[in-house]
């Protein structure tokens, strides 16, 4: 029996065709007006103009960035519904079109290679059966979220603030896996590779790699289940590497291939793609080339206000109660401060459940306000290591790991 992406249940293979023809009108340049949701276009708009809220299967209506490959953010109000985010508005990303439209979890095989004892070809029950699962409730963020605030503007996607989410992420250890197969002395990074792939032989394939330490450390780990059910599809099922702490261009989905190497790997989204500056703030002056560059690597600290948008009118001398997240890349969160006079004070928020140190942080604030007219309210967080959010953004040609404390305008009256 297979897993096709249309409606997330197992379905006969008598259906697996018709499946896979609705797939590729979804998936089409048509999706936008085939599956067009009926509810107003998310409140962030780019060189063409709003974009529009569309629905895709196991998904509720997502804000439409590309349709080949699939690229869905989430619309920004779901963070205001609690730390979690919801398996059906969770963000998609791909990088490569010509990625599965139906997995038969029976035939599926995770293979292991390179530096190791022994290769190993495992199915789905003999890696659920390795070890006890493990739990973590981690942040999956797009590399390039926000990066249509970048000034001057970037080349690639112009997302918003919803190429981001927070999941509880059920699985085992990458680290249980590699010693399943034995890791050689010389190996010196571990590369990843899921079923999707290039549609035309010049484009290279998505491959990430981690360096062997990180990938033995207990972190990374081979998740199965999210928010306790199935991966939805286009989240990577059957299984997909989940890297806690950093950006989700190592979150391989659809995950199938394993090696270890005794070299460091130079494929194009690691030696080429996915590179910032490589200098303490990852940054250069805007419009400028840097002149070395590293993969870009760990979640910097970061924060929201979820329960007010941009041109929202709040009451005068009433109570108001300021919500929104915070998070980082593992440090943890130690304080979140708000300012509701444009950055001249600072009071701190009170933290909600501390769901780990991976995962978003709730805060909240009540607030008064004395005077009617325009106001700017802003947010900034602080980790545990000591890194707090700039006031001023910083600049890289790639428009990513945007942190800056965010600026919300409302009018007071």
């Amino acid at each position: 029996m297979k897993l096709s992406f249309i409606d997330g249940s197992r379905l006969s293979r008598r259906r697996v065709l018709r499946d896979a023809f609705a797939l590729a009108v979804a998936t089409s340049p048509l999706a936008s007006l085939v599956k067009a949701a009926d509810e107003p276009a998310e409140d962030v708009s780019v060189t063409a103009g709003p974009r529009p809220l569309v629905q895709y299967p196991q998904k509720r209506p997502l804000t439409l960035v590309t349709t080949r490959p699939p690229h869905l953010e989430t619309p920004f109000r779901v963070f205001n519904e609690g730390p979690i985010t919801p398996n059906d508005a969770f963000f998609v990303r791909y990088h490569l079109a010509n990625f599965p439209t139906s997995i038969d979890p029976d035939t599926y095989r995770l293979t292991i290679k390179g530096s190791v004892d022994k290769s190993l070809s495992l199915s789905l029950a003999e890696l659920k059966a390795l070890a006890e699962p493990i739990e973590v409730v981690a942040v999956n963020q797009c590399s390039g979220n926000s990066r249509a605030f970048s000034m001057p503007r970037v080349f690639g996607a112009q997302l918003g603030n919803g190429s981001m989410g927070n999941a509880r992420w059920v699985g085992v250890s990458l680290k249980t896996v590699l010693e399943k197969a034995g890791v050689k002395a010389e190996a010196k990074q571990v590369t990843f590779d899921g079923l999707d792939k290039p549609v035309l032989s010049s484009t290279p394939d998505f491959t990430k790699a981690l360096n062997i330490d990180h990938a033995m450390n207990g972190e990374p780990m081979i998740a199965w289940s999210m928010n306790g059910a199935e991966l939805p599809f286009l989240n990577g099922y059957p299984i997909r590497l989940v890297v806690p702490g950093y950006f989700g261009t190592y979150w391989v989905k659809h995950l199938s291939e394993i090696e270890v190497l005794d070299h460091t790997y130079e494929g194009f989204f690691m030696a080429k793609g996915y590179r910032v500056p490589d200098n303490d703030c990852l940054c250069v002056t805007p419009g400028t080339t840097p002149a070395k560059t590293r993969p870009i690597s760990k979640l910097p600290v970061r924060s929201f206000i979820t329960s007010v948008s941009h041109g929202d009118v709040l009451p005068l001398e009433e109570s108001v109660m300021l919500k929104g997240i915070a998070f980082d890349g593992g440090a943890g969160i130690s304080k979140v401060e708000v300012s509701i006079d444009g950055g001249k004070q600072w009071r701190a928020a009170e933290l909600g459940k501390d769901l780990g140190r991976f995962s978003f942080r709730e805060w909240t604030l009540p607030i008064h306000f004395a005077h009617r007219g325009a106001t700017q309210l802003m947010v900034r967080a602080s980790s545990n290591a000591g890194e707090t959010q700039p006031l001023r953004a910083d600049w890289n040609p790639g428009g990513y790991r945007r942190n800056v404390v965010e600026t919300t305008h409302v009018t007071i009256a």
